[in-house]
């Protein structure tokens, strides 16, 4: 897989996609285990954008659809949301949109998404991104890691929340993409070698496929779920930011 070409046809992907939906791309990312920092060789590339369309669009009596689907194969996932539903679901502090916000890989930006951008953080409620992440975790555990034998790169999707929500319990900010930054900041120093293992067959192994369950790692998991729904459980709750705010930033990015 030539990852270059691939960044070069996603990039012409979204030239074609303006063109064809009449839409301006503000801002486009890599969501996936690529930008998670644990992609396999035959990762495919999950491209997510935000888009704004003209502004008599957004005038309509009729609903209208605010997703774009664009591409889902082998290689490539490509789909994006509406900036109307962007910004709305910032208003609930939707932790989707503070990941597409801090991805290490960007495909396009633009000054119109640093407007956006200027009020990102200040709509992140840590008790509700602590509730989000706690969720993904159980639900993965319980899905993926309760065998005696299992998917092995699943870990990684019980890990990367867990280590999370012990980055917003401890700083009260939107947590990194990375998973190595998550791990180098919350991972207990006793956990490393297990993980760090797993992470290096991950990332050079086409397909990891299944294996043994790690009974260390399913025990740290066990135990944080937990102490981290205890913590959850105590903490403050928060008000969205004003929608004033977001308003405000809608208008401008419609040019009204």
């Amino acid at each position: 897989m030539n990852e270059n070409k691939i960044i070069s046809e996603i990039k012409n992907k979204l030239c074609e996609i303006e063109q064809k939906e009449n839409i301006r791309i503000i801002h486009c990312i890599e969501s996936g285990s690529r930008a998670w920092g644990f992609a396999s060789p035959d990762s495919d590339f999950d491209a997510r954008f935000i888009y704004v369309r003209p502004t008599e669009y957004y005038l309509k009596l009729e609903k209208t659809r605010d997703v774009i689907e664009w591409e889902l194969n082998d290689v490539y996932d490509i789909n994006g949301w509406d900036i109307r539903k962007a910004l709305e679901l910032l208003h609930k502090s939707n932790p989707t949109l503070f990941e597409w916000n801090s991805s290490p890989i960007i495909y396009k930006t633009s000054s119109e998404w640093e407007t956006v951008r200027t009020v990102i953080n200040n709509c992140f409620m840590p008790k509700a991104g602590v509730y989000h992440y706690l969720n993904m975790a159980r639900l993965n555990n319980r899905e993926f890691l309760q065998s005696s034998e299992v998917k092995l790169k699943k870990y990684f999707y019980v890990l990367r929340p867990i280590l999370a929500c012990k980055w917003i319990i401890d700083r009260g900010t939107p947590p990194p993409m990375l998973f190595s930054e998550l791990m180098e900041a919350e991972l207990e120093n006793e956990l490393r070698p297990a993980v760090e293992k797993l992470l290096e067959k991950k990332k050079n192994t086409p397909e990891i496929g299944n294996g043994k369950r790690i009974d260390e790692l399913n025990g740290y998991i066990d135990a944080q779920l937990e102490e981290l729904k205890h913590k959850a459980d105590g903490m403050d709750g928060e008000k969205p930011v004003e929608w004033q705010r977001l308003d405000d930033i809608f208008l401008r990015l419609l040019g009204i």
